[in-house]
């Protein structure tokens, strides 16, 4: 009898254990989609920053968050995450802060500096689409999720591997619920219901 009630016990804690693992998979799975999805519906557009040249405002791995403005709609002191000029020699994209706006041609130009860096950007710079995205806010570390996300080895062991952890775990209880209703009381109310046919 001690020994029932002992294992009755262990199976309630591991069951508890495991509606705690499976709430909190569940958890990061809805913040993670979440993440991905909402930003993108709302109409924002995530960079991952990989330089340090923004650091002190924000750091290497965050993930910034932009929102596609009109370009007259920008000023001196926005961050904005763009593609510098050919003549640059830098083929990705930049998020830095402007730090000058020139209006008096056709079209404005722009000029931009890291906020950790000694000088200006040394080139001058126009915009050709009518929007452009403008960072409102960042994430500190989770540029990084999403990089690995990116990987189809490092997601499946980031996202398959506990989800199925928490798929054998859940099979393992369903096989306890099922084999938990206790022998010793069924062969009890059996010996009681065949006790008086035996004394016939």
């Amino acid at each position: 009898m001690a020994q029932q009630t002992k294992t009755h016990h262990l199976r309630r804690a591991s069951g508890k254990a495991l509606g705690v693992l499976v709430n909190l998979a569940a958890i990061a799975t809805v913040v993670l989609a979440g993440i991905f999805l909402l930003p993108g519906l709302a109409g924002y557009e995530r960079y991952v920053i990989t330089g340090a040249s923004m650091s002190g405002t924000f750091e290497r791995g965050s993930l910034a968050f932009a929102e596609a403005v009109p370009v007259e709609d920008l000023a001196v002191g926005d961050i904005i995450t763009y593609l510098p000029p050919p003549d640059s020699g830098i083929a990705e994209l930049v998020t830095h802060r402007i730090v000058d706006v020139d209006s008096s041609g056709e079209e404005p130009t722009f000029q931009t500096r890291g906020d950790a860096n000694s000088s200006a950007d040394p080139w001058i710079f126009g915009l050709d689409d009518p929007t452009q995205a403008r960072v409102e806010a960042t994430i500190p570390g989770l540029g990084w999720v999403f990089l690995a996300l990116a990987d189809r080895e490092i997601r499946m062991l980031i996202i398959g591997i506990p989800a199925g952890i928490v798929g054998v775990l859940s099979l393992i209880e369903v096989v306890r619920a099922l084999r938990s209703p206790t022998t010793g009381t069924d062969t009890a109310a059996a010996a009681h219901q065949l006790s008086p046919a035996t004394r016939h």
